[in-house]
């Protein structure tokens, strides 16, 4: 629950008692609007923090009460540049006068220490509520969410003024803070421990000397450089009495120029460990005791804060920053036990379980840097839309425990990511693509696509569909050791986040929704098979030339096979012809349902032809790059299916005359194209299945929508016994193809393409028909408007019709299927 403003206030201590009337005979001649003849004029202290003593000013006047708030420095002796009022005071006005920011307003301050004992400014009550317990115990999930969310957006903006501009340029220093920090803290710990005073811990020396070795660089170039708060945390963040809504940042007595990222990793320590004194033990914090519903994840936390901020994912530094928040905490606690043990502690009973809470703080902390990863290594998808969180962030449609087709909390956390991008960016996009593609205007990319591949790129969800071993092949041949700085960062970003053909099997699905989602993401086909043959058969030439810039997705690739003169689903059937001479290799030939080829991106053709026409039958064929700008490569005819042209990426009808390429773009070798061709069949063909169950969802999502809302005779069509019987079939399809496919991409995991042949040639056949027939189900519940263009489904029953043959024909599947079922049964 949250409490009151109102509700923090408790009698003066008698250690922080003042001069009352002094303190009224300075407001009345300092204060804008103070009341002069007041009929009362009551003094009461706020009871919650341990650092400058505040109090709540009451002065009532013919029953009006105005309120207003004062803070002073603490009684008795203190540390050297401790509890600087006159700087909480500065920073206050500058904000206060100069932006929006949301601060008190502030109006007098006083250096004088004889006229209340110490120097105090004096500024306005604001009304509302603290949060004093992270888990917001009692507060709505959805309340809890708006509550972090506002409180991520606040420190963003507050870290995004122009210091310069408001005349706090010289408030610090902005490089070096962390290194400062380390000493300033530690210098304060070791005067809180000195000579009669609490006992040294000797893992203090420990953790310093840990910091003083992993501080930033980013810390020294001043990059993150900015005003800081500097106790920055939901209690100090004073939210409106009934929205969750900020009205005032509080406690600013730490503020200073530095490093922001430390006010940032402060934020999240309820996160790693329970700081509040209210036990003699610093308590566990939330990711191990558990995230109550709807108070998002610290990585959903801090990618909030990174969106609004503009700042990059910290994934390398985190350690650094919350073992330095930590250690910051233990020195604070040894303060607070040390004016608690001189009798001037401002907290009440809290601060005498600071000393032992400081110990058990450089435990935490301790334990922590031995952790080896601290961060995902991506930030969660964010947006200025519909954000999911808690319980609601929970993987949409799949099992929850462990089993052999549960995902990883890993591949969940990408597909709950995927979930959201594609329901921030990409459905809302899909009828302006339609249009788009319809228009005089088609055979060019909409510009939207290239923003979300870049946004796609920032959230991590970039090239997913790599192959853990492939990624391994292409570091070791042009990342490793590389002085390209545009390599270096390819190898950090752009080779996928190593997923197994299982696990990748979860997220393409979600991409097989929208027919526009895969390019988004640099996981569509053609591209994503024809990087897999560059991955594991390209030389290092090919890949610097030709895969680092598919890799980026600054071009697109064509696969160059089918011919029209002849049945190509039996490939020993192709007619073009690859002959070499000198260092050149000639192409003669027509290819016909080059998928990709009319994209104005596309720049590489894989094409397949024979080098040798007489030479043994699954010889004769080889691969070889043919980039499209060649003399003799011609581009004809854009063909269409069912007639959709599938603008702006196409399929050409193409034709090769004399073209000559060099003899080094020939793949693997002459007479190595059916090998290859087998290495693409695998896991990029697979992918295909994958999207179609992601397909059929949508149609069983349109469907049950649409059921539920028409009516027919008299009732709504979900209420008609024929069509719940139908939808029930359609999920045990859905249902019994998934995990065909999965089974499929399991095998081809652990056994290779060979073995798991069979199983794959299952799913292929299995996934177009069942997603056939749910979507001509759904097509019919939709009437004629199932047949339009008005909804996706005609479009994804089309692409779902193709792969009937474009997949590899049924006829082709089943024969596989069947010689490994006689031949099991003649072992």
């Amino acid at each position: 629950m949250a409490i009151r403003t109102g509700d923090l206030v408790e009698p003066v201590q008698e250690a922080h008692k003042l001069d009352v009337k002094a303190l009224f005979g300075y407001a009345s001649s300092h204060v804008p609007g103070f009341p002069l003849s007041p009929s009362k004029f009551t003094l009461s202290q706020f009871g919650y923090g341990q650092s400058n003593p505040t109090y709540l000013m009451e002065v009532e006047t013919g029953g009006a009460v105005k309120r207003y708030v004062l803070r002073k420095k603490p009684p008795g002796k203190l540390l050297q540049s401790a509890h600087a009022v006159d700087r909480e005071f500065q920073v206050l006005k500058a904000l206060g006068d100069n932006t929006k920011e949301l601060v008190p307003k502030v109006f007098c301050l006083c250096n004088d220490p004889t006229v209340i004992g110490t120097a105090f400014y004096i500024m306005e009550y604001l009304e509302g509520r603290i949060f004093v317990d992270p888990k917001l115990p009692g507060v709505a999930p959805e309340r809890r969410r708006a509550i972090y969310q506002a409180t991520a957006k606040v420190l963003a903006s507050l870290h995004s003024v122009n210091v310069d501009a408001i005349g706090l340029g010289n408030y610090g220093r902005r490089v070096n803070y962390c290194k400062r920090q380390i000493e300033r803290w530690f210098k304060q710990y070791l005067a809180s421990t000195s000579e009669g005073k609490p006992e040294r811990n000797p893992k203090m020396f420990e953790l310093v000397d840990w910091l003083r070795k992993n501080i930033p660089q980013e810390d020294s170039s001043g990059a993150t450089g900015g005003l800081v708060h500097g106790d920055f945390r939901i209690d100090n963040v004073l939210f409106h009495p009934t929205e969750d809504r900020v009205i005032g940042v509080l406690d600013w007595e730490l503020s200073t120029l530095g490093n922001q990222m430390c006010d940032v990793a402060f934020s999240c320590m309820p996160y790693i460990v329970h700081m509040g004194l209210e036990t003699k033990q610093p308590g566990k914090g939330l990711e191990i005791i558990g995230i109550p519903e709807g108070i998002p994840s610290q990585a959903e936390f801090l990618a909030e804060y990174c969106f609004e901020a503009g700042k990059a994912w910290p994934v390398s530094e985190w350690k650094f920053y919350i073992a330095f928040s930590i250690f910051r905490g233990a020195s604070i606690c040894t303060g607070i036990y040390n004016r608690w043990l001189m009798g001037n502690a401002s907290g009440g009973k809290g601060a005498e379980h600071a000393g032992s809470h400081a110990n058990g703080l450089i435990d935490s902390a301790l334990a922590f840097i031995t952790k080896r990863t601290v961060l995902p290594e991506h930030h969660p998808s964010v947006s200025q839309g519909r954000r999911q969180y808690g319980t609601e962030n929970k993987v949409q449609g799949l099992p929850e425990g462990s089993g052999r087709f549960v995902p990883s909390k890993k591949v969940q956390e990408l597909r709950n990511r995927l979930i959201k991008f594609m329901e921030d960016h990409i459905y809302p996009m899909e009828n302006e693509f339609s249009i788009c593609g319809q228009s005089d205007l088609r055979w060019t990319v909409h510009p939207e696509e290239e923003k979300l591949k870049e946004l796609a790129k920032k959230e991590g969800l970039w090239n997913l569909w790599i192959p853990f071993d492939s990624a391994t092949r292409a570091k070791a041949l042009i990342f490793v050791g590389s002085e390209n700085a545009r390599l270096d960062y390819a190898h950090d970003h752009l080779l996928g986040a190593g997923l197994s053909n299982l696990e990748y099997g979860y997220l393409c699905e979600i991409m097989g929704r929208s027919v526009w989602a895969p390019q988004i993401f640099n996981c569509g086909a053609p591209d994503t098979g024809n990087m897999e043959v560059l991955l594991r058969y390209g030389t290092k030439e090919q890949l610097y030339e030709w895969l680092v810039p598919l890799l980026e997705g600054k071009i697109r690739s064509g696969f160059a096979m089918t011919e029209p003169q002849v049945a190509s689903s039996d490939a020993t059937n192709i007619e073009c012809s690859i002959k070499r001479q000198g260092d050149s290799y000639i192409i003669n030939g027509i290819k016909w349902w080059t998928s990709g080829a009319m994209d104005p991106r596309c720049r590489i053709l894989i094409l397949m032809g024979k080098t040798d026409f007489t030479g043994p039958r699954h010889k004769q064929q080889s691969m070889i790059l043919v980039d499209v700008q060649t003399p003799g490569v011609c581009i004809k005819r854009p063909l269409t299916v069912f007639g959709f042209d599938d603008a702006p990426h196409g399929h050409a009808e193409i034709s090769f005359e004399n073209v000559r390429v060099p003899a080094k773009n020939i793949l693997l070798g002459e007479g190595c194209g059916f090998e290859i061709a087998q290495g693409r069949l695998g896991p990029g063909r697979l992918h295909h299945c994958m999207r179609l169950i992601g397909a059929a969802e949508r149609g069983m999502q349109l469907m049950a929508q649409r059921a539920l809302n028409r009516k027919t005779f008299g009732k709504l069509i979900a209420e008609h016994g024929s069509f719940l019987s139908d939808i029930a079939k359609c999920r045990v399809e859905l249902e019994r193809t998934r995990l065909l496919i999965l089974e499929a991409a399991d095998q081809l995991d652990r056994l290779g393409n060979k073995k798991a042949r069979g199983t794959i040639a299952m799913a292929k056949v299995a996934a177009p028909n069942m997603a056939l027939k749910v979507l001509d189900m759904a097509m019919q519940v939709h009437g004629a408007a199932g047949l339009s263009s008005d909804t996706v489904l005609a479009h994804l029953w089309a692409t779902a019709r193709t792969l009937r043959i474009a997949d590899g024909p049924d006829e082709v599947h089943l024969g596989t299927i069947a010689k490994l079922e006689l031949q099991r049964a003649k072992l």
